[in-house]
């Protein structure tokens, strides 16, 4: 079986909404997604999204972006991410986004690493907010066709030009979708990892793919590890206490209720600090104490955390909860240039999935969403610059996707594999410096 679009868009999260409300009317563009579509880690984004409040703050900003990333950032994506970032709110106010705000003027907070205020929110849903708004902004188009439980199994490609991609059905039948162009917005992989806060089924399979067809990757051993995520003795994803918390006032303590670190170091850094404090305490966590925040504010600003923790048996108003590290980010991924091109012809990657360098080595807390929507609505400009109709039609054998279960396996053991060899090769670097 077979579909035709002009642009495929694989992943239905913040990255690959917004690059499809920036395409032209006059495309067919199909979106699939692996599971439902509200089930994207956009979802799941707590704190908020980083905005330049005015040109004196641009120093500032950027330097907190680069120290965070250990200078490994790419420079000119840092620069356009900040400069774009105003543009980027004013759409999202245009789509009924409905960031806090005190008589018309909007309200900042601060996270980790952070030298100011500078992070839009809306409650502790942010994410919520802003992709369930896309989302229906995208639903009301005519030229947008979304299809559920389909999955990306590998790319049509020939002389590295991407011609689509082989996806599963809702039914499990295998389809090839032909596009002029085809964009990643896949998510990341913590479904490879058993202690993450992304939904189970992200496991990095447009990671594998790229590795099948000789697609450049960059960092892909670069995970960052969110340093507060609810303590569980259940297996499965973990639910994120936003770095917002802390950066209203709650503060890490150990075994003996006393405070052990700076709360505000940025999330690698107070990782290390928490592995350490745990060490120390034969602990299986730390404990995370919101007493310098206001039961109102609490209620107002953070009810979801509020509520899930009282789910748990906990009330943060009253008593501190248990934390734990846990997995959270990707910050490598398929290589793309400032415009989301990747290094195969016709192919783009947009999102969580793809390294534009922004983050270098570790990211800056909300600049996740920002990074995601700048560079899809720079990934939708590109192609729509120089569009060009492909007319080749390159077979493809579906023998080869025989036994998907197999598949998968293998997609999942091949990026582990490869962030490994990426990991000792960088070590084996290091110790020649």
């Amino acid at each position: 079986m077979k579909k035709k679009a002009d642009i495929l868009i694989v992943g239905s999260g913040a990255a690959g909404l917004f690059c499809a409300l920036n395409l032209p009317r006059d495309k067919k563009i199909i979106m699939i997604t692996k599971d439902e579509v509200e089930n994207s880690d956009s979802y799941l984004a707590q704190g908020g999204i980083c905005v330049l409040k005015s040109e004196e703050d641009y120093d500032n900003y950027y330097e907190d972006t680069m120290r965070a990333g250990h200078h490994e950032n790419r420079r000119e994506s840092v620069d356009i991410m900040i400069r774009s970032s105003r543009n980027i709110i004013d759409d999202l106010i245009l789509y009924g986004v409905d960031f806090k705000n005190d008589h018309g003027s909007l309200v900042f907070t601060r996270e980790g690493g952070h030298s100011t205020p500078r992070i839009l929110f809306h409650e502790d849903i942010t994410g919520k907010e802003i992709t369930s708004k896309l989302l229906a902004a995208v639903q009301k188009l005519d030229n947008v066709k979304i299809y559920e439980h389909t999955a990306m199994i590998d790319l049509v490609t020939e002389k590295n030009t991407c011609f689509g991609a082989v996806v599963t059905d809702e039914h499990g039948e295998l389809l090839t979708i032909r596009a002029d162009y085809t964009v990643l917005a896949c998510g990341g992989l913590g479904g490879l990892y058993e202690h993450s806060t992304n939904f189970r089924h992200m496991t990095g399979d447009a990671l594998a793919i790229a590795l099948k067809h000789g697609i450049e990757l960059e960092n892909i051993d670069y995970i960052q590890i969110h340093p507060t995520t609810l303590y569980s003795k259940k297996p499965g994803r973990r639910f994120l206490i936003s770095e917002s918390v802390r950066g209203e006032g709650a503060v890490l303590l150990n075994k003996d209720g006393q405070r052990f670190v700076d709360e505000l170091l940025p999330r690698d850094v107070l990782t290390e600090k928490v592995y350490e404090q745990m060490e120390r305490d034969q602990m299986p966590y730390v404990r995370l104490s919101l007493a310098p925040i206001s039961e109102e504010e609490i209620k107002g600003h953070f009810p979801n955390i509020y509520k899930r923790c009282l789910e748990e048996g906990y009330d943060v108003t009253k008593e501190p909860v248990p934390v734990v590290p846990a997995q959270h980010y990707f910050m490598g991924g398929i290589w793309v240039d400032c415009d989301s091109r990747t290094s195969m012809n016709q192919l783009y990657a947009i999102g969580e999935t793809s390294c534009n360098g922004v983050h270098g080595a570790n990211r800056l807390a909300s600049n996740s969403l920002l990074e995601s929507l700048v560079f899809a609505k720079r990934a939708a400009n590109r192609i729509m610059k120089n569009y060009t109709h492909i007319s080749h039609d390159p077979s493809v054998d579906t023998r080869t996707y025989d036994d998907l279960e197999r598949l998968w396996k293998e997609y999942g053991n091949m990026v582990l594999a490869e962030i490994e060899r990426q990991k000792g090769k960088r070590k084996e670097q290091k110790r020649h410096e």
